[in-house]
């Protein structure tokens, strides 16, 4: 039976096969098998020191008998069995950081293209109107992320050599950052007050829930630029049409929406100054390399010190 289980969900529509080939390269002494069908998961798994995948349920948690990890194939995880993993006695880790990258350049490519007015270039062109207009410079900015894991950390990082002032509202602001200032999320209104340029790139917690709400955009300066690839619910919906019916936000780019998928006659997708995508900010052709990184290097730790705690992006349970 196989050491490690890899499930039948693929990640970005990539093969979960090049995943368990990474894998495979390296942990080359390790069995490495692929659920293909619901029935193979249910019998690979019986024996398997290590399942990961997107998501497990309790019902195949409970015939995992020597399950040791699941490693998630995702960041986020409040939509795991967390208390069922902790009776169990199952050690959490998740995809934390493979994104920082990918979704960083996203996140700077977006500020630029509506700083230079790319989107209003891309509807001249379809329209075949050669026109003159107005954009605004990235460099003096005031550019503010909200959130400073893996991602948030990475876009701070790229910001440097744009000659912008970075402000970071995160958790814990004692922690201090790579930015110029730090605030808290009670003081986000005096963060994103003078902001031009904002992120959100933090976890869904009741913290952040409806963070970015009419009260903050009306703070927010009109000519602001929002790009959101944390989740949707962090800035409240109904809020960000009111802004853009009456001109109080200079543009959005949205990678994740509340509801998601957007309904098809939503009103966010006749915005002139809104872009949205389909939650894909996350993907790199990269993204099963990293993701073996970390797991294949769990799996050594473990074995080195013979216990599944002290693992890369474990979730303390």
């Amino acid at each position: 039976m196989p050491d490690i289980v890899v499930r039948r969900h693929s990640v970005h529509g990539m093969p979960t096969e090049e995943y368990a080939s990474a894998l495979r390269e390296r942990l080359p002494d390790r069995e490495v098998a692929v659920a293909r069908t619901p029935a193979s998961e249910r019998d690979l798994v019986t024996d398997a020191a290590v399942l990961t995948g997107s998501a497990i349920d309790e019902s195949l948690l409970e015939r995992a008998e020597s399950l040791r990890l699941f490693a998630s194939t995702y960041a986020g995880y409040d939509h795991l069995p967390l208390d069922a993993l902790a009776d169990r006695g199952v050690a959490l880790t998740t995809a934390s950081g493979v994104h920082g990258p990918n979704i960083a350049e996203y996140v700077v490519g977006a500020w630029l293209s509506l700083a230079r007015g790319f989107l209003r270039a891309r509807r001249q062109q379809r329209e075949g109107v050669w026109q003159a207009f107005q954009a605004d410079d990235f460099a003096g900015s005031r550019v503010c992320v909200v959130g400073l894991g893996a991602i948030g950390e990475a876009i701070v990082d790229r910001l440097d050599g744009f000659d912008v002032e970075t402000v970071a509202v995160r958790h814990s602001p004692e922690k201090g950052a790579a930015t110029d200032e730090v605030y808290g999320y009670d003081e986000a209104h005096e963060a994103m007050a003078d902001a031009r340029y904002v992120a959100l790139a933090c976890p869904l917690t009741d913290e952040t829930r409806g963070l970015v709400d009419r009260a903050l955009l009306r703070t927010m300066h009109p000519d602001c630029v929002l790009v959101n690839v944390a989740r949707g619910p962090v800035a409240d919906t109904d809020a960000l049409v009111e802004a853009f019916q009456r001109n109080h936000l200079g543009g959005a780019v949205l990678d994740v929406t509340d509801p998601e998928p957007l309904p098809g006659d939503h009103p966010l997708w006749d915005f002139e100054n809104v872009l949205l995508t389909p939650h894909n900010a996350g993907h790199t052709p990269a993204y099963y390399e990293r993701l073996a990184d970390i797991v294949a290097e769990n799996v050594r730790r473990a074995e080195s010190t013979g216990s599944w705690d002290g693992l890369e992006n474990q979730v303390g349970l």
